[in-house]
């Protein structure tokens, strides 16, 4: 079968989860599927996210509830990819952080003393208690001088009762005060998708990212040098993709087209798995 790409060989798998796994608390077609192939044949691989409110283990314990079984290792948050940024950007440094457990957690995993005076970066995440007075904290202590750091850009989150605003809604509050725009990590961040692909030990040019989003997945995926599947079971619809200047490699209905491709897309893997 023609799959779309060319004949070289993936040996990593890159995910975004909402979209693609799931649908709100509910597992979509395939995904169970596709993360238990990828066990089977040994593929390296990491799930990724923009939400930085819950930690890995909260994740894998969401989506457990899914049907859907991965070690929470196999998680890459944008939280996590900002603390590790800023760790190898000034290691044992301070922070003011707003945020749930999710970054804060990372922050202290990475070695950082949370404050709130005298720090040296702000770190904004997401959060769905928003307060006024952290905002203003975060205000003032940027315009001291302190260096404004977000994990993604997303200017809402969903909710049962419509759209929150997110990360990027409250950072645009801040930039409006202060006149500094925050550097964000997470996607379209290709930063992000380099960070996963470090913690598999995988190498772009034979890895291959899954999204539903063309802003954030396939552009960041295209950016780090790596393949991208657009699944139409997310935010983009089929119609929208002729607007972006750039395409993913392969368009499918879901993630459930992916899975025979696992196998497909890694030439010897039946004779590795000793299958005849």
């Amino acid at each position: 079968m023609n799959t779309g790409f060319d004949e070289s060989p993936i040996h990593s798998w890159l995910t975004d989860m909402d979209g693609v796994l799931v649908h709100e608390q509910s597992a979509l077609p395939g995904a169970a599927e596709f993360i238990a192939e990828l066990q089977r044949c040994g593929r390296p691989f990491l799930v990724l996210t923009n939400n930085s409110i819950f930690t890995p283990r909260d994740l894998a314990a969401r989506l457990s509830r899914a049907g859907i079984e991965l070690p929470e290792e196999s998680i890459w948050t944008s939280a996590l990819a900002t603390a590790r940024f800023l760790a190898e950007q000034e290691p044992g440094a301070s922070a003011y952080v707003i945020g749930e457990a999710g970054l804060t957690s990372a922050m202290h995993q990475e070695g950082f003393i949370l404050s709130d005076t005298d720090v040296d970066f702000v770190v904004l995440g997401e959060t769905r208690t928003y307060s006024f007075e952290a905002i203003t904290r975060a205000i003032r202590l940027v315009g001291q001088g302190a260096k404004f750091i977000a994990t993604n850009p997303d200017v809402t989150g969903p909710s049962a009762e419509g759209p929150l605003p997110a990360t990027g809604s409250v950072a645009a509050m801040i930039t409006a005060a202060t006149g500094i725009s925050p550097y964000y990590v997470g996607k379209p961040n290709p930063l992000m998708m380099r960070t996963a692909l470090n913690r598999i030990g995988a190498h772009s040019e034979t890895s291959v990212m899954i999204g539903d989003r063309m802003d954030t997945d396939v552009k960041s995926g295209l950016e780090a040098g790596m393949r991208s599947i657009l699944v139409m079971t997310g935010s983009t619809r089929a119609d929208q993709i002729a607007q972006y200047p750039y395409r993913p490699t392969v368009v499918l209905d879901g993630i459930a087209d992916v899975v025979p491709l696992v196998e497909q897309l890694t030439p010897g893997i039946s004779e590795e798995l000793g299958e005849d």
